[in-house]
């Protein structure tokens, strides 16, 4: 990757787990029977837990932000010059100051970021909403994205997915999903334009106007409407929002209006953008579009990028919701996604001139790859992440790799957690890592964890019980209508570790195993085949995909048998 945090070196500490290596490796079938040709590219652009995406650009560079939730740091943000190739710069909200999320579920945090380049003032600005730490809606700016962001400004206004347009006479606005003065069903919501003040960052109060109630048709009571962006082209300003809810109905709609405060109109063609209206069981499927952004291409054409998600063979999203790209043919009066209103395929025609470099020379990788991680460099790639606070506060680099240091709280807890996080980007993939470990008490373990949310999640890691070492797999879940989340564990073992053990995950689609090895004699499995179906956002809820973490606690409460 072309970015990276450093962080710190210290002495190893005997009762902290080192990692020394860590290799995930993706292998989804649908690249294998589909390989690329020479000017082809894979969608999605981002594999994993990257939704809600946002775009803009200035000259010929690009920038994309992402949902992050209660990830810290949050927002990541990627750059491109050509909607192909993509590289990770670093994350918008990098520092505590802002971004509090320290006692959220994982699913709380930052949703739904907006941003924008206003020429003007040549400045971007990334505006969401953080549900954490009494924030509420906020922007941040920088003239440049590379070079960090400012501090969080507070918006005087509610509801949620907020986004900023600057009008070609300078003037901006704000336009944003609320609650409506009297919901008439379930998941009614209105769209709201303010004008916004440039100079004071603040929205100017008694300019607020509804200007979609609903949705697209009142009558049908569509839900969710939400996620607005206004764009301006010919003269003409078109609200695009997401509509349906962001699951099995997820849709893109679009609106038409001589002003940029309304009133708008919405296309006779909704929705631009849906894969709702196809068989449940058709081959490499491809759901729950929405979400969508605009911008245009080095070739002058117009692209949108968007959530949608790859389910596995049983209809399960361990992937989470990831960021797709397609064409838009503007040619008419109203944007449509090309190609966005049958099945979505894994491959895309490349812009004319652009030369695939997915994987290459510091650019994202995409389809099926392998990513090594030996934790020598003085860097952290932008991909591992943390959870509810900073990476820095439990990694440091020592002589053999990267030592964690456990935090007085465990996986299951609403706290920060000493877990060092890699996104599931595949639904058949493995992740291997090496750890050289010896716990003192029951109280210590480390290893590995496979996590949808803080009670959905799998274990596999070494504890102590009596004069033995154990190393345990243990599953969290929490059914619906449960109050708590109950813990078992599936299997433990007593084990010999004067040397680093070797820990696994291997899934394909729904079934994940957890194997270990020692003295690299080979792998062995512990608790056999187990169902990843609380990786899954649509069994556990909540709106990540599953997340594979090294992990280390100084408060393990599980003991093992």
């Amino acid at each position: 990757m072309a970015g990276f945090l450093s962080f710190g070196a210290h002495g190893q500490k005997k009762n902290y787990p080192v990692f020394s290596k860590a290799v995930y490796s993706g292998n989804d079938q649908v690249y294998k029977d589909n390989p690329l040709e020479e000017d082809e590219f894979y969608n999605p652009i981002l594999q994993g837990c990257y939704p809600d995406p946002a775009i803009t650009r200035k000259g010929d560079d690009y920038y994309m932000v992402c949902s992050s939730f209660a990830m810290f740091p949050g927002v990541p943000v990627f750059h491109s010059n050509d909607l192909v190739n993509w590289t990770q710069i670093g994350h918008v909200l990098d520092r505590t100051s802002q971004l509090d999320v320290h006692n959220t579920g994982i699913s709380q945090g930052v949703y739904a970021p907006g941003i924008t380049y206003n020429p003007h003032n040549d400045t971007f600005y990334m505006i969401t909403t953080a549900f954490a730490g009494g924030l509420g809606n906020i922007v941040v700016k920088t003239k440049d994205p590379e070079q960090g962001w400012s501090e969080p400004i507070k918006l005087g206004f509610d509801g949620i997915d907020p986004d900023i347009f600057f009008d070609d006479d300078g003037r901006a606005y704000v336009v944003h999903n609320d609650a409506p003065e009297e919901a008439l069903y379930e998941g009614h919501r209105v769209i709201k334009v303010w004008e916004y003040d440039v100079e004071k960052d603040r929205v100017i109060l008694g300019t607020d106007k509804v200007v979609v109630n609903g949705g697209v048709d009142l009558s049908q009571q569509p839900i969710w409407i939400e996620a607005p962006h206004i764009y301006k082209k010919d003269g003409r300003y078109y609200l695009m929002c997401a509509e349906g809810g962001t699951g099995g109905n997820h849709s893109e709609v679009i609106f038409v209006s001589d002003s940029p405060e309304g009133p708008y109109k919405p296309a006779p063609s909704n929705p631009i953008l849906t894969q709702r209206y196809f068989p449940k069981k058709r081959k490499n499927k491809v759901d729950w579009a929405g979400h969508a952004d605009l911008v245009q291409g080095p070739d002058g054409r117009y692209y949108g990028v968007f959530l949608a998600i790859r389910p596995n063979e049983k209809d399960r999203v361990n992937t989470g919701r990831e960021t797709f790209i397609l064409p838009v043919d503007w040619s008419g009066e109203f944007p449509v996604f090309e190609n966005g209103l049958v099945p979505i395929q894994p491959k895309l025609k490349m812009p004319e001139g652009v030369v695939n470099k997915m994987g290459q020379e510091g650019y994202f990788p995409n389809g099926n790859f392998t990513y090594e991680e030996d934790f020598s460099s003085e860097n952290l790639d932008y991909r591992w992440i943390g959870l509810r606070g900073p990476r820095e506060a439990f990694i440091s680099k020592v002589k053999n790799g990267l030592q964690i240091e456990p935090f007085d709280a465990n996986i299951k807890e609403l706290k920060p957690t000493s877990t060092l996080f890699y996104r599931q980007q595949h639904n058949t993939f493995s992740f291997t890592t090496t750890m050289d470990y010896k716990p003192r008490s029951e109280k210590d373990l480390a290893g590995m964890v496979c996590l949808q949310n803080e009670s959905s999640n799998y274990v596999f890691g070494i504890t102590r019980k009596g004069k033995d070492y154990v190393l345990l797999l243990e599953r969290t879940r929490k059914d619906r209508g449960d109050s708590q989340a109950r813990s078992d564990i599936l299997a433990s073992t007593v084990i010999d570790i004067e040397k680093p053990i070797q820990l696994q995950v291997d899934a394909d689609g729904d079934e994940y195993r957890f194997n270990y090895a020692i003295d690299g004699s080979g792998f062995k499995n512990l608790g056999g085949t187990v169902s990843g179906d609380i990786l899954s956002t649509n069994v556990a809820g909540g709106f990540t995909g599953a997340l594979i973490g090294l992990y280390a606690t100084s408060a393990n409460d599980t003991v093992p048998f």
